[in-house]
């Protein structure tokens, strides 16, 4: 988009709902560039009436007058700074809410390509330079615009050869801020790179703290952290220096103004045609315009910089994901929970090879299924397709008849639990982690289901019980207690269809008998799908798929597939031999 296309967009969707915030801000300014103008005006009278004439009767009005347009100048700056503070954070939490949202209904596959840290920059950074460019762009614009212009007429009226003389150096400012605002799109699109990856970065050590303790690699840690520490402090670096670059060609512009201005004004005090206190009124609001002036040539630079954030957070918000609806779908209805594949076909992305290859799957409902398979073979991903994590390439998948691509999404989820082996917890109480899979559940149901899945046990002796806070992913639970939350919490879902991915590969020996009893209260009358590298845990399912690279290489019970599956057969034998 250009630059007009993303301030128009703003605009439209994020400032116009608090227009009339934005000209009450306005209207204060335009008090703000009176009262500033009135300050510098008020210096003719004072020198001509105070002290060559010495006017006593204005003595106390003239000061009084000076005290008024102040007191009017601070009251206007602060309100108007104020309502714009409101009107930005307004517009900085419609920003955030519109693009947790979109990230919250985004594929499966888009949150998989990027970093969760990069996502997180965007949140925050990106919609900070958002924030000050509706804030700070619009409320310098119209103060120092408007301060600018009133001043400038206070400078004309002083003295209009003059003026014409001081307003050459506002284009001079303005052309130097053009290139620096160029220069400051391009180093702050660098920097807030190079900030995402920093903060992928510490995502990543913050997770694998005790992997980097067990390997001892503390020292690489450090050293890449002062490489992306260093790449960064580069990027601040060459920001911090294009924003103070402004600084030394402002004095230098405004050195040789007022240079040239004093040598301009002694010529024409000498021949009688500007007078003493006409000249101090003018001098007073050309200095009075420095500020404005300078605030007017940095502003592109602010402008450029939320440009740029605009550009990486508008494309997340307008990102429409690939799992969607038809445009009238049905509410799916669960009878029995058989669920087929028709000639399936799928990959996660053009570049990587077929992962699954025209499967055809039966799975008969309120039974228990297992699927075998070396890892990669494509089992995982199976299990993904059925709640429309990814959308098949080829092919279909009916749940009792009735295609998954034309029920709502809602439906299709509220069928389906899920249990796997990455038991996923939020740093909430156990109560709140359970309670999750229906917040419309009572106290005594939480209770059933922590007591179903065996998880009461270890509730009970915890100090505060449900209202026991686990941490970030249960870190303060082990292996076991994560797992029989995690099946808790599906337990209270209460879902006619169980999805089991590995979900007893991280148990001990003394907890998996009581899993397994658990999983059996969970999968009792559902249809159940389930995958387990040891093959002891699904030796009694009703039906065993053997999946390898992508296709269906067997079917059957145990027994047969000892018997017609060579695959099987190895991963049997090599069980029972580590056994």
């Amino acid at each position: 988009m250009s630059n007009y296309q993303i301030l128009k967009r703003l605009y439209f969707d994020y400032t116009q709902k608090y227009l009339k915030n934005i000209i009450l801000s306005v209207f204060f300014t335009v008090l703000l560039a009176g009262s500033t103008s009135a300050v510098a005006y008020l210096l003719d009278p004072a020198i001509k009436q105070l002290f060559i004439e010495q006017n006593k009767e204005l003595i106390y009005v003239i000061p009084s007058l000076i005290v008024l347009a102040f007191t009017v100048k601070g009251a206007s700056l602060y309100l108007a700074r104020v309502i714009m503070i409101n009107v930005s954070q307004e517009v900085r939490k419609d920003v955030q809410v519109d693009m947790f949202k979109s990230l919250l209904n985004a594929d499966t596959k888009l949150i998989d390509k990027k970093h969760s840290g990069k996502f997180i920059t965007n949140l925050t950074n990106d919609v900070d330079m958002i924030t000050s460019l509706v804030s700070t762009a619009i409320l310098n614009l119209f103060k120092d615009s408007l301060t600018l212009i009133g001043l400038l007429l206070v400078m004309f009226y002083q003295n209009w050869k003059l003026a014409l003389v001081a307003i050459i150096m506002i284009p001079l400012a303005s052309t130097a801020a053009k290139s620096l605002g160029k220069r400051i799109g391009k180093v702050t699109t660098q920097q807030m790179g190079k900030a995402g990856i920093l903060t992928s970065y510490l995502i990543e050590i913050f997770q694998n703290h005790k992997l980097i303790k067990i390997f001892q690699k503390e020292t690489y840690e450090q050293n890449r952290a002062n490489e992306y520490l260093d790449n960064l402090k580069e990027s601040n670096k060459k920001i911090g220096v294009v924003f103070v670059r402004a600084s030394p060609i402002m004095e230098f512009l405004t050195g040789i103004m007022i240079a040239f201005l004093i040598f301009y004004s002694a010529k024409l005090i000498s021949a009688n045609e500007l007078g003493v206190g006409n000249f101090f009124s003018f001098l007073a609001a050309m200095m009075l315009a420095y500020q404005p002036v300078r605030s007017l040539a940095t502003l592109n630079i602010t402008i450029q910089q939320g440009l740029s954030g605009a550009r990486r957070v508008l494309p997340i918000i307008d990102d429409v994901p690939e799992i969607k609806e038809v445009q009238k779908p049905n509410e799916l209805i669960v009878t029995q929970g058989k669920i087929n594949f028709d000639n399936v076909s799928f990959n996660y992305s053009e570049d990587e090879k077929t992962t699954l290859n025209s499967i055809n799957l039966e799975i008969p409902g309120e039974k228990m299924t297992a699927l075998v398979g070396h890892s990669g073979a494509g089992k995982s991903t199976i299990l993904n397709l059925i709640p429309r994590f990814y959308n098949v390439d080829k092919g279909d998948i009916k749940i009792d008849g009735q295609s998954i691509n034309e029920a709502t999404i809602f439906s299709l989820r509220k069928n389906i639990s899920l249990v796997s082996q990455d038991t996923t917890l939020f740093d909430d109480t156990i109560k709140n982690n359970i309670f999750y899979a229906n917040r419309d559940a009572s106290q005594k149901e939480i209770e059933d289901a922590a007591n179903y899945s065996f998880a009461s046990e270890f509730i009970e002796k915890l100090p505060h019980k449900f209202d026991t806070l686990i941490g970030e992913n249960g870190v303060r639970l082990s292996g076991g207690e994560k797992q029989r939350l995690s099946i808790a919490r599906a337990i209270l879902k209460k879902s006619p269809i169980i999805l089991l991915d590995e979900a007893t590969s991280s148990l001990d020996a003394d907890t998996e008998n009581k899993i397994q009893k658990a999983i059996s209260f969970l999968t009792k009358g559902r249809t159940t799908i389930v995958i387990a590298h040891r093959l002891s845990t699904i030796l009694n399912s009703d039906k065993i798929y053997v999946i390898d690279k992508g296709q269906v290489a067997g079917e059957g019970k145990h027994d047969d597939l000892l018997k017609s599956s060579e695959i099987y057969k190895n991963f049997y034998e090599k069980q029972i031999r580590k056994s």
